[in-house]
């Protein structure tokens, strides 16, 4: 065998072992990412927020299921899920069941583009570009699901500015419809907010979004839609965002200008037409918010802008 066939062997073999690990592994390995983020009054007590996004469901997936029921053994203040629960037409019951003990805490939502419109097949390299082409499937039954949480006692904050009251704190929340669909409308609920912490919910963090919330003080963002880029190499991270954020961005808490923070999740699933994640397994976020640093945001303020270019 000559020096060429042994290598174009040897790649085969290597790219069928990570797609196995991709599709047979890592896709399932259920991780709690936790962090510490600094956005609450001095003297503040912590504060928990639980963060879910993009479980992607489809009817079976117990295992997804079983692990995202045990969340609620965190004993959180309060859970934010940021969308694309569904991924199937017949997907809500399980999303239910999953979501269940945790629709018993204090809660908020809004949807992603998957919570409309179920996945369709796509040519695996237009993850790879961007691309304002948009291919809808088959409408989903988001409606029933927003119900449900309602009924339950989470709040929808999609365009919409709420206040509610969590372990004794007074929290302001503005959220938007999926940046990704465009269908944001900020300017319909912007403006500053009076309490002690000011959340910003949005599915896609989209720049213009986040642009927005922080200009009027907003302490922290919540986002999910990345996926944490899905498939990341190691010391490089992920390979695109599939939005506008910079790809250092694609999970994990950051700063966005002098003083918001934003927390992207990389989410709990996969389209089932991509069922494969690599160096960056299924997620959901416990964080903790404590106060801020004297005089921190003006020791460490960043550019506002991302950068456009990626994703």
């Amino acid at each position: 065998m000559n020096s060429l066939a042994r290598l174009a062997i040897g790649a085969v073999t290597t790219g069928a072992a990570g797609i196995a690990y991709a599709a047979g592994y890592e896709r399932r390995r259920w991780t709690l990412r936790e962090a510490t983020v600094p956005v609450l009054p001095e003297g503040s007590r912590p504060l928990t927020i639980l963060h879910v996004s993009d479980l992607h469901l489809t009817p079976g997936q117990e295992s997804k299921k079983r692990w995202v029921a045990e969340l609620a053994a965190l004993e959180p203040d309060l859970v934010v899920d940021t969308g694309d629960n569904l991924a199937h037409p017949r997907a809500v019951p399980g999303v239910l069941a999953a979501l269940g003990p945790l629709l018993e805490k204090p809660g908020l939502f809004v949807f992603g583009s998957n919570d409309y419109f179920g996945p369709t097949p796509k040519n695996p390299a237009r993850y790879l570009r961007s691309s304002d082409r948009r291919i809808h499937g088959e409408p989903l039954p988001w409606r029933d699901l927003r119900a449900a949480f309602v009924e339950r006692g989470w709040q929808d904050a999609t365009h919409q500015r709420l206040f509610l009251d969590v372990d004794g704190r007074r929290i302001g929340v503005v959220g938007v419809d999926d940046p990704h669909l465009s269908l944001d409308r900020y300017d319909s609920v912007s403006g500053p907010m009076t309490a002690d912490l000011r959340l910003g919910l949005t599915h896609s963090p989209e720049p213009r979004v986040l642009d927005g919330m922080a200009a009027d003080g907003v302490d922290l963002v919540l986002a999910g839609h990345t996926h944490g880029g899905q498939l990341r190499l190691p010391g490089y991270g992920a390979i695109v965002t599939n939005c506008g954020i910079d790809r250092s961005r694609a999970r994990g808490a950051s700063r966005w200008g002098a003083h918001t923070w934003l927390h992207v999740s990389a989410g709990m699933g996969t389209s089932p037409y991509a069922p494969v994640r690599f160096a960056c397994p299924p997620e959901a976020s416990l964080l903790t918010l404590v106060p801020r640093p004297a005089g921190a945001d003006a020791a460490r303020a960043t550019p506002a802008q991302a950068a456009g270019t990626v994703g």
